[in-house]
């Protein structure tokens, strides 16, 4: 099935442009790339601005992949994603997949997913060379990975092994806290607080590569947040802040996606009479 399954939408048609430029840069089926292709900002910057009237287009699927890997806990919220593309699928229109895909980190299917998503608790192996060769591969040309610890040890557990991973996979790009002036901040909702089942830190971690931050890393539990459990309910509270903190979790899920859609394009759009009335909403 092509990755670009067309489903007729009624905002955002800059999305869809910046979309399938970012995945263009990956090679993938539906998703091709020229022998020469530019790099991702300049990808971004040949994009035009739409109008109103060009708001109706095609968008294509968001699937998600969650990476398995060895040792620790790979999916310890099995309902969270599933929640995270119901969120973002009732607020944005974006035609989502019901759940995300499992894919080993070693195997090369990541290139099939765009959108990388990587939780845990606790210390993981690394994986193999190839495998870290085609994580950064993935991520430089296009592709997005979000991480999400559930504990929020900075050194430790789960912490500490995805730090050392992103040091083989960028040896040269450290995380550093993501300013609010950051897109991701502000791609759909204002972001002001940044929301989880725990409230660790207020800071987004992220690794850029040109003009573009292609891995997210959040310390505060967002899957835990998201999580439903048997009855439909919700799976964990949410401490200290209670709804309002899941709320802002599930803001900050709709961002992320939106970002890792349009990277940086939205930078230079953000006085757009049209975006600006959805970055007011919530």
């Amino acid at each position: 099935m092509s990755a670009f399954r067309k489903s007729r939408l009624s905002r955002r048609a800059f999305i869809a442009r910046s979309a399938m430029a970012a995945a263009a840069l990956l090679g993938l089926p539906g998703w091709a790339k020229a022998q020469s292709s530019p790099s991702l900002g300049e990808w971004q910057r040949n994009l035009w601005s739409p109008s109103i009237e060009e708001e109706k287009t095609f968008l294509p699927d968001f699937t998600p992949a969650q990476l398995r890997y060895s040792g620790g806990r790979w999916r310890e919220y099995p309902t969270a994603m599933a929640s995270f593309l119901d969120e973002v699928r009732r607020r944005t229109s974006i035609e989502t997949a019901q759940d995300a895909q499992a894919v080993d980190i070693s195997s090369p299917e990541i290139f099939q997913y765009p959108f990388l998503y990587m939780s845990g608790r606790y210390e993981f192996e690394m994986p193999d060379a190839r495998a870290i060769d085609n994580l950064r591969r993935h991520l430089t040309y296009g592709g997005f990975l979000l991480i999400d610890d559930g504990l929020g040890l900075e050194e430790e557990a789960f912490g500490g092994a995805v730090k050392e991973l992103m040091r083989l996979v960028f040896p040269r790009n450290a995380f550093e806290a993501l300013q609010r002036e950051h897109a991701v901040f502000k791609s759909y909702y204002l972001i002001r607080s940044i929301g989880g089942r725990q409230a660790i830190s207020q800071d987004l971690l992220g690794i850029r590569v040109g003009m573009f931050t292609p891995v997210i890393f959040c310390r505060n539990d967002l899957g835990g947040a998201w999580a439903r459990g048997p009855g439909g309910g919700w799976l964990e509270e949410c401490t200290p802040g209670g709804e309002p903190q899941r709320l802002a979790a599930f803001q900050l899920a709709v961002n992320i996606s939106l970002y890792a859609m349009t990277g940086n394009y939205k930078q230079d759009l953000i006085h757009h009479p049209f975006i600006q009335r959805r970055l007011n909403q919530g």
